[in-house]
């Protein structure tokens, strides 16, 4: 399925209508995020796994008392 020039104009003034200038370029951001979180889950990375450190569970707080 081939896509012409002119409709993807179309396609993106039509997108343009619908959000609005204000909310595009949020729209972008959002779309970049959910599109990056997913592929990190698809390969099993996270921002967490990235500097080498391992998971250990949740975080203790300080306030809790051990014991």
């Amino acid at each position: 399925m081939d896509f012409s020039p002119i409709q993807l104009i179309i396609v993106l003034v039509i997108i343009l209508v619908v959000f609005g200038a204000k909310r595009l370029p949020e729209l972008g951001r959002n779309l970049g995020a959910g599109a990056r979180e997913f592929k990190d889950g698809i390969t099993g990375q996270s921002d967490d796994d990235a500097d080498g450190e391992a998971i250990s569970g949740p975080a203790k707080r300080e306030d809790e008392k051990v014991g």
